[in-house]
């Protein structure tokens, strides 16, 4: 979970927890930071949350891909419209950001995609 300098994380855990520090793993699927001009998006991030005396923070861990605020493609997934070929129903999206990480060609990942049933992480792995 975290580095500790060489400590076991089972007594960093109970260190934590004497502290009054509560850690959680969250499982999500997608995070968006959103600036001023562009999107920082991260698909299957490991996500932490940390509660210190009621002050929340959260860790992302994972890789980002960036695309401009305003452009087609991040007001299409903000509203929920995300183009899909018709082959599958794999969004074109989803294809696009396997083939980038995976350094493969789109309908290499849209098959991969297929075979996993959309699951980008699982697509990755296989392709990686």
């Amino acid at each position: 979970m975290f580095g500790g300098g060489g400590l076991n994380p089972r007594k960093m855990q109970q260190m934590m927890k004497q502290m009054g520090i509560d850690v959680e793993e969250l499982d999500a699927e997608e995070v968006i930071i959103r600036t001023g001009d562009e999107e920082l998006y991260f698909d299957g991030a490991q996500v932490t949350k940390m509660d210190a005396q009621g002050q929340e923070t959260y860790q992302i861990v994972g890789e980002p891909n960036v695309r401009e605020t305003g452009s087609d493609e991040a007001e299409a997934i903000e509203a929920g419209e995300e183009e899909s070929d018709d082959e599958g129903g794999i969004p074109d999206a989803d294809v696009e950001i396997v083939a980038q990480r995976a350094g493969v060609t789109e309908s290499t990942a849209r098959e991969v995609l297929e075979e996993n049933d959309g699951d980008l992480a699982a697509a990755v792995d296989q392709l990686e």
